[in-house]
């Protein structure tokens, strides 16, 4: 397998822990996000990802898998050991829902191109675009603390997608210093999925793009 991804993407961070979880190892192949326009705009990367966006998980057959969500269940179905989703459907949609809140409310609002969209086309100051990004955090955060447990993981002993998704969340609350002292359940989970091996391998701090 192929990953394409850049370090300190969010979407590409929680398909590394999904995918260090399982225990596989593509090669990884960096795409800049920033340097020469964005890589991910070239023509070459286009032809890998019609969105011109990464994540995107090349399969041994060629197939090119994108969207981090539609990866990580399809991993979940590939190899369903550890799994990432408990058996009961109740309980499942609990986890999804939590992952959901983070990667359809949360990360879409603070991605590279709403951000750029803010300063560029509405003429929003640094300090408009932080306040923007505090917002929908702290907002997503909230109902995520009201939702996971008191012990462990987000939902458990072992970590889940819900623990996917929400490390690299925290990891971007911190660098867009967003406060979490009102998150206590939150910090909890994260601590301890960030001292889980798979999740410490994941870090865009040990990519091979890191800056």
């Amino acid at each position: 397998m192929k990953l394409y991804g850049y370090w300190r993407s969010t979407s590409s961070y929680r398909l590394r822990i999904a995918l260090t979880l399982k225990g596989v190892t593509p090669d990884q192949i960096p795409v800049h996000l920033v340097r020469n326009g964005g890589e991910h705009r070239s023509e070459a990367y286009r032809r890998i990802n019609p969105q011109a966006r990464v994540p995107s998980l090349a399969l041994d057959d060629g197939s090119v898998l994108i969207q981090s969500p539609a990866i990580i269940e399809y991993l979940e179905e590939v190899f369903p050991h550890p799994p990432l989703l408990p058996g009961d459907p109740v309980a499942r949609a609990r986890v999804r829902a939590v992952a959901a809140i983070i990667g359809c409310d949360i990360h879409p609002l603070h991605n590279v191109g709403p951000l750029n969209h803010l300063r560029r086309d509405l003429g929003q100051s640094e300090e408009a675009v932080s306040a923007w990004i505090g917002r929908w955090i702290a907002e997503g955060f909230a109902a995520i603390e009201a939702l996971i447990g008191d012990e462990g993981y987000c939902f458990g002993p072992e970590p889940g997608l819900a623990d996917v998704y929400l490390v690299p969340q925290v990891y971007a609350a911190r660098r867009f210093a967003v406060p979490l002292e009102a998150f206590p359940r939150i910090a909890r989970a994260a601590a301890l999925a960030e001292a889980h091996p798979a999740f410490q391998a994941a870090h865009p701090s040990r990519q091979p793009d890191a800056e």
